[in-house]
């Protein structure tokens, strides 16, 4: 779903009058009944709706609010994640004297090897008088050694600094760790998650996922999927979080519910009206009780999406009263009356 606020043109503070009032101008000039050349004009009109019902539950806002933030925080921290990698591979190749384990203990100010250091440091004994002779020539045997093994001493890599410092920050070097988790979100369609379609994702790799859909998913539903995330060197992989979006189309979604809109004429909306509606498996009767004002919700139940209990939830059409094409004379005259207290 696009972004409401965009979609109804208002800011993110706006009042409850003033998305009304956005609502019903876009509604008018978007209405398909008055742009017949227009083939986008339904799913316009629908978006705006879908918009509306949104902005205009306190609850359903402020939970989107909320999970626009979340993703917003999402995104900065996988930013400044890749830009740590980035950096770390960049400057890796210039630490050619020290392996993962030095550094992140040089950093930190910790020797990781003071032991070795300490034994390092012990003064040496002085040599004996007859001594030296085997001495020198013991040292002479060792240094060419130390020469052929210095230089196999490699630049740390970028996965093995990162490692380091995750487990240099929980406390422990030798214990292993999970690597970060992906997150990503994908979008789907009522149909397809009443058709049990699969859609994908791609890996850091490279690798393509598919994603499960079926009982229990809804828009918003987070589907955790085991050690399909981030690999890095000596940690156990990271899970792939998936967030579930559900592009606009016909029908809107609240929870395992589906509502649709059902434009209604002034006289059907008075009198009462049966009539037939589209369904997302197939066409339903709907009948409009008299008198029926606009925004009134007529439930169809077990006709919406599929629960994990293996139940559904219901279809709601939303009564949207509507004006005829042409100005009707007699309809004028009458809401003049009923406006100016003249009788006919």
């Amino acid at each position: 779903m696009r972004d409401p606020y965009s979609v109804l043109g208002v800011k993110r503070n706006a009042g409850q009058e003033e998305i009304k009032a956005a609502w019903r101008s876009l509604a008018k000039a978007v209405h398909p009944d008055q742009n017949h050349d227009d083939p986008f004009a339904t799913i316009r009109f629908t978006e705006a709706g879908r918009a509306y019902d949104l902005l205009r539950d306190p609850e359903k806002r402020s939970r989107y609010d909320r999970q626009q933030r979340e993703a917003e925080l999402r995104r900065m921290e996988q930013m400044r994640r890749r830009e740590a990698e980035r950096k770390a591979k960049t400057e890796a190749p210039r630490m050619s004297g020290e392996d993962a384990e030095d550094m992140i203990a040089r950093i930190f100010g910790v020797d990781a090897r003071a032991p070795q250091a300490d034994a390092k440091a012990q003064p040496r004994p002085q040599p004996q008088a007859g001594a030296a002779p085997a001495q020198d020539a013991r040292k002479a045997a060792e240094e060419p050694a130390a020469e052929e093994t210095a230089p196999a001493r490699a630049g740390a890599p970028a996965a093995a600094i990162i490692s380091a410092i995750i487990r240099r920050i929980r406390g422990s070097r030798a214990r292993v760790e999970k690597a970060p988790d992906l997150v990503a979100d994908v979008t789907v369609t009522v149909e397809d998650i009443l058709n049990r379609v699969r859609p994908t994702i791609e890996t850091p790799e490279g690798q393509t996922i598919r994603v499960p859909i079926g009982a229990g998913t809804t828009d918003g539903q987070v589907i955790r999927l085991k050690e399909a995330g981030y690999r890095i060197e000596n940690l156990r992989r990271g899970d792939a979080v998936v967030t579930v979006r559900v592009a606009p189309g016909r029908f809107r979604v609240d929870g395992f519910d589906l509502k649709v809109d059902l434009p209604v004429t002034i006289e059907n909306a008075v009198l009462g009206w049966e009539t037939t509606i589209e369904g997302p498996l197939g066409p339903l009767p709907v009948t409009v009780p008299a008198w029926s004002g606009s925004d009134q919700a007529i439930r169809i139940e077990g006709e919406g999406l599929t629960k994990e209990n293996g139940e559904r939830g219901d279809l709601i059409a939303e009564v949207r009263l509507l004006l005829w094409e042409k100005p009707d004379d007699k309809m004028i005259d009458l809401m003049r009356s009923l406006r100016e207290g003249l009788y006919l």
